[in-house]
């Protein structure tokens, strides 16, 4: 017989970033714990709930008991366990240990010898005996990065637990989990419901909690419900929500009963950058921002309410009072902010350390203007312009705003520059050094923007590493994988040499200060970098072959991988990577240097015709690669076959006669040469 489990833990209010996870990892390990056991009767199917004080879970088709089991206890190699005709201690003990005559035991093979076994059924344990144990394996699985004890109980969880609920079907299963012992009742609403609510059925607890608890158990369900609810209220106001996941996420962690109510603020805060106001609304209190269908912030928000009113006109004006609180110290910090320039916070950054071993953000602004402005030489922009805007770039560091809210450096400084009569270009810089901060962010729109932004990720990358912080693991304090990915997304778009910037980098710190392997080992954890990000699109043969060549400038990569995409679907190309990777491997015993191909001593066929196809092919790769034709340099390629494969099926490239070996080993070279202008060919997978 079967029937749905249903398992509750009541607690107090759980940590609203973890709920949602907490939920689905409790759910998917007492489903996996129930499989093991072999209680689940087909395909395992689970429910996981997650709200602010429990966390459950429904299972369908769970046996009351499992079925019997056969058992094949394996003991001592057959081999061993007889000496002189007389059995073995460790066939006795082996005996013993299974309560049986050493007559009953049975010889098997268990794949590599004959062994010693003894075969019995055991009878299937019901559901009450394993569950506890299911349960508290269960638990400890649970990623809780800091566990709580409660009153005098050693137990230990993410926070106290107060109730157990365990039922199969209408059944109440008995089990001790934390302290507790299992019943059938719990708790619904903290002020919206009254008393114990005794859970009828198992199947019955969604319902059963939203009608009488009023609680919505279902995380994913409350979600909906917030998401309908502030986007028709939000239309209903011709307006359109601000708000991301993680907010939505947060706010259905904090409630049971979700009740979205609208409200209001002055309008003379509007005067203040509307990302202060958009940030401080929703960091600090957790409301909705709406804005109009220009994007602008307008004064009505909407907030999440976990109480359900006749009149909600107090739990609006409550939040009013404390939103508007919130906003008045956003206005006054930016105003405060005007009475001193971007320029003139500049003296404070001496007093702003970035990195002990190598020094102030003051220091930092020296290299960084020396850097974009060499950057953006070779993006074609205003050099001095460039300077500029780095000059100001962490300026507004030291601004109340941004000491209050660090999210808001650079969006910041892009409103005081302006304000300070900067150009809308050294603005714009200014905010969008920082970009890209994550990935799928969007990158700096102007060239300006962009060598300022490589400007301040480069320092970063070769500052930190040179001084021997390098990222290990999932250790990465410094976030240099992000920085090398978003200078990796940049210089694909440019057309920047990336071992050129790193050398500039470099020799902008003091002489000594960083280890002197720094850019070498900089350009290959940019490589290794590169090949995940590129990974995440193209096939990781393709990305090998590419990246085998170690490219310095990457604009041209994406077409580089198409065109060996195309070519890897040539009726030509296995064999062609094939003879690819032989060339190299003869090419690795060459004792000397290898030079120009002397014709004079070509003495078989093959290895002229070779030779002639070689020649013939260059120009036309060249021509190609000079046009950045790469998918025609490497199609090219496809005519060259036939030469090949008769060179290699009659020539002897280690000949006796050392000048003849020589000469071939050198037609390889200029064969391995054109074979490899695009990409190492010999790595593509067949």
């Amino acid at each position: 017989m079967t029937s749905t489990l249903l398992i509750e833990l009541r607690t107090e209010e759980l940590p609203p970033k973890a709920l949602n996870t907490l939920g689905n990892h409790l759910a998917a390990s007492v489903a996996e714990g129930l499989a093991k056991a072999q209680l689940i009767d087909g395909e395992t199917e689970y429910t996981a709930y997650a709200s602010p004080r429990r966390l459950a879970v429904q299972v369908k088709n769970v046996k009351a008991v499992q079925a019997d089991q056969h058992i094949v206890k394996k003991g001592p190699a057959v081999a061993n366990a007889i000496k002189d005709g007389v059995p073995t201690k460790a066939l006795e003990g082996f005996a013993r240990s299974c309560g049986a005559d050493i007559a009953d035991l049975k010889i098997i093979h268990d794949g590599k010898q004959d062994v010693y076994a003894h075969e019995f059924t055991q009878q299937g344990k019901t559901l009450a005996e394993l569950l506890a144990d299911i349960l508290n394996q269960a638990i400890k699985k649970l990623p809780i990065p800091k566990v709580m004890r409660w009153g005098s109980s050693t137990h230990t969880f993410v926070r106290p637990v107060h109730g157990l609920v365990v039922m199969h079907g209408i059944d109440t299963v008995p089990a001790e989990v934390l302290g507790l012992n299992s019943g059938n009742t719990t708790l619904g609403h903290r002020f919206l419901s009254d008393g114990l609510i005794t859970l009828t059925d198992a199947d019955a607890y969604a319902k059963q909690m939203r009608d009488t608890g009023k609680v919505i158990a279902s995380f994913a369900e409350r979600k909906a419900a917030i998401q309908t609810a502030l986007t028709e209220q939000a239309g209903r106001l011709n307006a359109q929500v601000a708000a991301d996941e993680a907010l939505l996420d947060e706010v259905t962690a904090l409630v049971e009963w979700p009740v979205v109510l609208e409200a209001g603020f002055e309008a003379h805060f509007l005067a203040v950058p509307q990302e202060c106001l958009i940030l401080t609304m929703q960091q600090n209190q957790k409301y909705f921002p709406l804005l109009d269908q220009n994007g602008k912030l307008i004064n009505r928000f909407l907030l999440v309410s976990n109480l359900e009113a006749d009149d909600p006109s107090h739990i609006i004006q409550g939040n009013e009072r404390v939103l508007r609180a919130r906003l008045a110290d956003a206005e006054f910090f930016y105003k405060q902010d005007q009475k001193a320039t971007l320029e003139s916070r500049l003296p404070k950054l001496a007093n702003v350390v970035y990195h002990n071993k190598i020094g102030s953000q003051a220091e930092r602004i020296e290299r960084l203007q020396s850097i974009a402005a060499y950057i953006a030489k070779g993006l074609g922009a205003d050099a001095a312009v460039a300077e500029r805007a780095a000059r100001l770039a962490k300026a507004d560091l030291v601004t109340e705003m941004v000491g209050e809210f660090p999210e808001l450096q650079g969006t910041m400084g892009k409103y005081y520059a302006r304000l300070d009569g900067e150009t809308n270009e050294i603005a714009d810089a200014i905010e969008q050094h920082y970009q890209p901060r994550f990935a799928g962010d969007a990158l700096p729109e102007s060239p300006t923007a962009t060598a300022v932004a490589l400007a301040d990720k480069l320092e970063t990358l070769v500052g930190i590493w040179g001084i021997g912080l390098i990222p290990t693991g999932d250790k990465d304090p410094y976030a240099l994988r992000r920085a090398a990915l978003g200078v990796l997304r940049m210089l694909m778009d440019n057309n920047l040499d990336i071992n050129e910037l790193l050398e500039v980098v470099y020799q902008s710190f003091p002489q000594g200060k960083l280890s002197e392997n720094t850019t070498a080992e900089v350009a290959d954890f940019m490589q290794a970098r590169l090949a995940v990000l590129l990974q995440n699109d193209y096939p990781q043969d393709i990305v090998a072959a590419i990246l085998a060549k170690k490219p310095s400038r990457l604009n041209d990569l994406t077409a580089k991988l198409q065109a060996v995409a195309a070519f890897k679907q040539l009726p030509e190309a296995a064999a062609l990577a094939a003879a690819n990777k032989r060339v190299q491997n003869l090419l690795k015993k060459a004792d000397g240097a290898l030079g120009a191909v002397n014709a004079n001593l070509l003495a078989q066929d093959e290895e002229k015709a070779l030779f002639t196809a070689a020649t013939a092919l260059q120009p036309k790769i060249e021509a190609a690669l000079g046009n950045q034709d790469f998918q025609t340099a490497l199609t090219e390629l496809a005519a060259i076959k036939p030469q090949v494969d008769a060179f290699f099926d009659h020539v002897m490239v280690m000949a006796d006669d050392a000048a003849v070996k020589q000469n071939r080993l050198n037609l390889l070279n200029q064969l391995a040469q054109l074979m490899n202008a695009v990409a190492d060919i010999a790595l593509l997978s067949e």
